[in-house]
């Protein structure tokens, strides 16, 4: 049995976010998905529009999740110690960088693979940014 995990914001959930763990959910026979908290989402993009609780139902009702949680605060490492995922699925977008990643994984004693998601919808409203972007220019419009 081949465990998937993928991470995310997932703030306002479009078509990009369902191609990411669609794609994601190709790499193995269960999809985890770790939401990031919101101050995890305060700290590195913005003040997040859907409260974390609420981004969690979300992705936990999509059909090809078979577990969504929000993760860590603190040690964004502390949920794979009881997810122990083989294959961790990262973005086009992502900010990681796979190798360093992967290294990191090995000191801390996993052996999952990184796999860097490449798929991606080019559409404008497949990043929360441009939903937010377009909802303003409407209100003002």
């Amino acid at each position: 049995m081949v465990r998937v995990l993928a991470t995310g914001t997932f703030d306002i959930l479009h078509p990009g976010h369902l191609l990411y763990l669609t794609e994601a959910r190709k790499l193995g026979d269960e999809l985890f998905v770790i939401i990031a908290t919101d101050v995890t989402v305060k700290k590195r993009k913005r003040t997040p529009i859907i409260p974390g609780a609420q981004r969690e139902e979300m992705v936990s009702a999509l059909k090809m999740v078979d577990k969504a949680m929000l993760g860590s605060e603190t040690d964004m490492y502390e949920l794979l110690y009881s997810i122990k995922p083989d294959v961790i699925a990262v973005g086009y977008d992502q900010a990681f960088d796979e190798e360093a990643l992967e290294k990191e994984l090995r000191e801390r004693g996993f052996n999952s693979k990184v796999v860097r998601i490449k798929k991606h919808n080019s559409n404008a409203f497949c990043k929360a940014e441009e939903i937010i972007k377009h909802i303003g220019l409407l209100r003002n419009g």
